[in-house]
């Protein structure tokens, strides 16, 4: 893929566009108009949006987790169906019954989020082999964080993966922390993505804050599985910003940590590269940000007028009769 000035302006839209989603959902939580769960990706952005951006739209299937909301710009998600269903409003995928983003979109070839962390890696490769033995080469890409790539089904899909040569990505959000627990007491290896050469994939870890070096990293990756020379396991290394959920007040990490990590802000730093470069002006940079803004209220403000679903939606799919 060759990088364009217009494809950098997508990714920084993408980026902004999952950032102001952020920021709505946590003012909506305080407000108490979100249901279950807020999952921040602040500081996650360029990774969901640089590796969703590396697969086909049209060809590809995307099974994201719940810092990846970016990744559904990519594939083309609007703002009303994710307010909507994070909201948990009439016309939900999930009928109302859930506002953590636990919905698949077939249309837009979204699948996802299965929250028992680990167990959508064992889907996607399913996906992906089961296109293959069609004789067709459907790249799966999914993710997982430093902590849920500690799980048992994570290492049996991985395995299966590589054995069959499966065109599987998976992404690991190496954040620093899962929940409180920080990486020097999850796992012993250097880089979580020492792991694949075990496996006998490809395995990289990069910058996750490099919206530009993870694209690159993952177009490479869907071209050798395209190639059919099986999966790749990329680790990002990022910082979650905000705590585990809106619940979690994130005492646990050192302020010097969050300092530092701010200044690596990947919306910021992405801005500031793009400005310097005179691919846009400071001035189109404010318009974008208000148009952004603007867009997003304007998606709530709909959603808010929606009704919820009637009770008897939440025992749908629930019992089956006879």
């Amino acid at each position: 893929m060759k990088l364009t000035n217009d494809i950098r302006r997508q990714l920084l839209q993408n980026m902004l566009m999952a950032r102001e989603f952020d920021n709505a959902m946590l003012r909506l939580y305080r407000q108490g108009k979100a249901f279950g769960g807020v999952y921040s990706q602040l500081g996650n952005e360029a990774t969901s949006v640089g590796s969703a951006y590396a697969l086909d739209t049209k060809r590809d299937v995307l099974f994201p987790m719940h810092r990846n909301i970016g990744s559904h710009f990519v594939f083309g998600q609007d703002v009303d169906t994710l307010m909507i269903n994070h909201l948990a409003r009439q016309g939900s995928q999930m009928r109302g019954t859930d506002g953590t983003g636990h919905y698949a979109d077939p249309a837009k070839r979204i699948y996802g989020n299965v929250s028992h962390l680990g167990a959508m890696i064992p889907v996607a490769a399913g996906f992906s082999m089961a296109d293959q033995l069609r004789g067709v080469t459907t790249v799966s890409m999914t993710y997982i964080g430093d902590g849920g790539s500690q799980v048992g089904e994570v290492h049996e899909a991985l395995n299966f993966a590589a054995v069959r040569k499966l065109p599987l990505i998976l992404i690991i959000e190496n954040n620093q922390y899962a929940y409180s627990t920080p990486n020097s007491m999850e796992f012993a290896c250097e880089n979580l993505s020492d792991r694949a050469k075990g496996y006998g994939m490809a395995g990289e870890t990069i910058d996750g804050t490099d919206v530009e070096l993870v694209l690159k990293t993952c177009t490479e990756a869907v071209e050798r599985a395209r190639r059919g020379e099986g999966p790749t396991m990329v680790e990002c290394v990022t910082m979650r910003m905000r705590g585990h959920a809106e619940h979690d007040d994130f005492s646990y990490v050192p302020k010097v940590l969050l300092e530092e990590w701010k200044r690596k802000d990947p919306v910021e730093n992405y801005i500031s590269k793009i400005v310097k470069a005179k691919i846009m002006s400071a001035d189109e940079i404010t318009t974008l940000r208000e148009k952004t803004l603007s867009d997003m209220i304007a998606a709530i403000d709909r959603t808010l007028e929606l009704p919820y679903p009637e009770a008897e939606e939440g025992f749908k799919n629930v019992f089956i009769e006879d």
